[in-house]
């Protein structure tokens, strides 16, 4: 399973919307806060679905501000395992 990363910049207002169209496509990638103070944010896509997920990335950027950057110079490698890391820890409602 490899998974190209997409870096993205849009109002913090709208990533729950984002985070919920991807999660209707099952299989095509995930959506993860990098940086909440600057409101960016990660795709992590499929290779195979990553045709398919600029698309929906396009389709988007039609009703929602939404920006491609590039990967942030300040974040690490472990950066997803570091979050993965917090949910757990955090005590379940």
């Amino acid at each position: 399973m490899e998974l190209q990363a997409i870096y993205l910049e849009t109002p913090p207002e709208c990533i729950a919307y984002i985070k919920f169209i991807f999660e209707s496509y099952e299989d095509v990638g995930i959506i993860r806060t990098v940086d909440r103070k600057k409101s960016i944010i990660v795709l992590l896509a499929m290779n195979d679905f990553i045709d398919t997920a600029r698309k929906i990335l396009d389709s988007i950027t039609q009703d929602i501000p939404l920006a491609e950057i590039p990967r942030p110079s300040d974040i690490t490698d472990d950066w997803f395992m570091a979050e993965l890391a917090a949910e757990s820890s955090e005590p379940q409602t």
